[in-house]
Order: structure tokens, then C-alpha cells, then sequence
């Protein structure tokens, strides 16, 4: 059963104490205010989807593209930061203008987190792929930390693609899957998540109902 997600922002990490004293390492997220801004149909569109439209922008309004202040405007919102669509089923579709906050999931509920990862930069074979190196003597010089040989000859005479090198890592869009949320606080739409959620401080964070785990 496809049901909508929420869009949230990472506060950080933190340890959580159950009653038996044993901690476990967790994320924070904020849910901010997430309203259905559109719907799509099956009849009209080709597929059902909600919308949402969540945190608020401080772009000046004539700096926002004509389509989408029409949708802000025809629901007599804010301009909003995101707008991001979740597929769902027929009987899911929600109206414009829905609210949904953090008590749209519950406690001990799995869901997947969707999110950009931290970019390291341009990065070695060692510290991006876990390669050991070369030797520390007998013959090498300088290139301890290289990648060695690519292990192609003049016949096919090019590198395949996606061989191991060196290059840019991280900041690349991760989901992680079966994430528990242990706590939920109504109040402040605080998702207490058991373990790591993809991205840095302050990321936006796609959560949805786990694919894998009812």
C-alpha cells in the first residue's frame, strides 16, 4: 500500500537511553510543516501522486518561477523551499491543502531516509574504494597510495567504464532502508530515528513508508 512520505531536515545525532539503561545511537530529524500542494491522477496524469510543499524559502516572490508561485498562490501559502511528489495509490490521494506533521508515521514504524551523503571531495582509490596500496619499498617509489595498473592492453586498448580510480566522493543521492523510529514528539514534529541517516546537518531528508518491512 503506496502512501504518502513527509520531507524533513536533519537536526543531528544523539544517544537514546531505554528504560533498561542500554543506549543506541540516533538521528534527530524536523518535520516541517509538509502541505499537499498538487495531485496527480491516473486519468489525468497517467499515474496517482501527492505533492508537497515544505520549509519556507526567503527568495524574494519575484524570484520564484511563474509554475510554481501559481501553486503557492492557488492554496494561499507561503512560498515553500521543496516541492516534492510521493507516488501512492488511488485510495491515498490526499486533497490540496492537506497538513501532514511527524504523527503521519509511528512509533516503532520501519521507513527508508533518502538524501545527498556528505561530499568528501576529489578523494584517492585508498579512502574511496579501500584499496591497500602499494608496497611500502622493494622497488616502489611515490606512488604508494596509487591505484597500480588498470589491467587493459592494447587489446581493448581503453579503460572499461566504472573501473575503480580515483575521483569525487560522496554527495550522491543514498537511501538506507528498514530505519526504526523509536520516539516521535508531536509536539515540536521531532522523529527520534534509531542508527544514521544519509547527509550532513541541516539536509533534507525524503522519508516514506519502508518497501522492504510492513
Amino acid at each position: 500500500m503506496l502512501r504518502s512520505g513527509l520531507i524533513a531536515t536533519k537536526i543531528g545525532n544523539s544517544s537514546y537511553y531505554y528504560d533498561d539503561g542500554t543506549s543506541t545511537h540516533v538521528t534527530v530529524l524536523k518535520v516541517d510543516e509538509c502541505i499537499v500542494s498538487n495531485v496527480k491522477t491516473t486519468e489525468k496524469d497517467g499515474y496517482n501522486a501527492v505533492q508537497l510543499a515544505s520549509i519556507e524559502t526567503l527568495k524574494d516572490i519575484s524570484n520564484i518561477k511563474k509554475p510554481q508561485r501559481k501553486i503557492f498562490s492557488s492554496i494561499k501559502i507561503n512560498p515553500k523551499k521543496i516541492l516534492k511528489e510521493f507516488k501512492v495509490d488511488n485510495e491515498n490521494i490526499l486533497e490540496i491543502g492537506t497538513k501532514l506533521d511527524a504523527s503521519h508515521f509511528k512509533v516503532d514504524q520501519f521507513i527508508d531516509a533518502s538524501s545527498f551523503s556528505i561530499g568528501k571531495g576529489f578523494a584517492g582509490v585508498m579512502k574511496r574504494h579501500n584499496f591497500g596500496g602499494l608496497r611500502a619499498s622493494h622497488g616502489v617509489s611515490i606512488s604508494h597510495r596509487s591505484h597500480g595498473s588498470t589491467g587493459q592492453n592494447q587489446d581493448p586498448g581503453r579503460v572499461f567504464k566504472g573501473k575503480k580510480m580515483a575521483g569525487r566522493m560522496g554527495n550522491r543521492k543514498v537511501t538506507k532502508q528498514n530505519l526504526k523510529i523509536i520516539q516521535i514528539d508531536n509536539e515540536n514534529n521531532l522523529l527520534i530515528i534509531k542508527g544514521s541517516v544519509p547527509g550532513k546537518k541541516n539536509s533534507i531528508i525524503y522519508l516514506k513508508d519502508s518497501v522492504k518491512r510492513s
